[in-house]
């Protein structure tokens, strides 16, 4: 299957209303595995209707839809050799624990790693609230193997972020349950390779892995309680790469460095010792 490149660049997909509520705000905390410290009220505050405060990653799944069968036929995907390749959020306006957003996509551009290698498909998306203001941008990539050699134009991606040279600042350990994959799953991503254990064989993977941007929400969590002490109207943006597969009931070790208001981090799963999210950058409001 060959990408079909004019065809991705210039589809512009309806907007998306999003009507969220509280129980969702809910429902995604605990789906990174916030919550599961009750004793802590940091975390409480994002699980519990009293008070409750919504987590900023998860502008991540507002507004976000699956590409129909029919759409990746069109645009020449495999939706088997997808997997997610990078994120970026910046909150424009501190998220509301439920409210009405209007999310509007974009393909932003696809980079071609040549014959024999993978395509790189870039993609934007804007919520909106109804005033017509920015509530959050949402920048991520997913990384097509076997698709490249389709003639694109850009063959290359920009320089992340370099992660410092020495020992961390600071160190976050944080489990995940065996079956947070098939909790993430119910935000929108039900792609089979995150619950189907023969799927996963068929593609590649020893067993289900975690949902990418499931890693990047703990990864989040791990930031906001070390550095914003649990507040999210401190977080300013997030990004980073995804480089190795996390598998469900592992444990996630962000490690950061803090540069002022910028922290740089990297994610590696304890025990196994490999890193799984690389070139992280957060910026946290003072």
């Amino acid at each position: 299957m060959a990408i079909n490149y004019e065809k991705l660049m210039s589809h512009r997909p309806a907007p998306v209303e999003v009507n969220y509520t509280q129980r969702d705000s809910m429902f995604y905390a605990l789906s990174i595995g916030i919550g599961m410290d009750l004793a802590d009220p940091g975390q409480l505050k994002y699980v519990y209707e009293k008070n409750l405060v919504a987590f900023p990653a998860m502008a991540s799944v507002l507004g976000w839809t699956m590409r129909t069968k029919e759409e990746n036929e069109l645009f020449g995907i495999d939706p088997k050799m997808v997997v997610a390749a990078d994120q970026r959020i910046v909150i424009h306006k501190q998220l509301k624990p439920e409210g009405r957003l209007v999310s509007q996509a974009r393909t932003r551009e696809v980079i071609d790693k040549g014959p024999g290698g993978g395509a790189i498909v870039q993609s934007a998306r804007e919520l909106t609230d109804a005033a017509g203001e920015k509530v959050a941008t949402i920048e991520g990539s997913i990384f097509v193997r076997n698709h490249g050699g389709f003639g694109g134009k850009v063959t290359t991606t920009p320089e992340p972020p370099k992660v410092p040279e020495g020992e961390p600042d600071k160190v976050c350990d944080l489990p995940t349950a065996p079956n947070i994959a098939l909790v993430y799953r119910l935000n929108g991503d039900v792609n089979p390779l995150h619950a189907d254990p023969e799927h996963a064989k068929r593609v590649g993977f020893s067993g289900p892995i975690l949902h990418g941007l499931a890693n990047y929400g703990i990864a989040a969590h791990a930031i906001v309680r070390t550095v914003a002490d649990y507040d999210a109207s401190r977080f300013e943006s997030m990004e980073a790469r995804f480089v190795k597969p996390f598998f469900p009931g592992e444990t996630l070790r962000t490690e950061m460095w803090i540069r002022g208001n910028e922290v740089f981090f990297r994610c590696r799963v304890v025990g196994r010792d490999e890193i799984v999210l690389n070139n992280g950058l957060a910026r946290i409001r003072s």
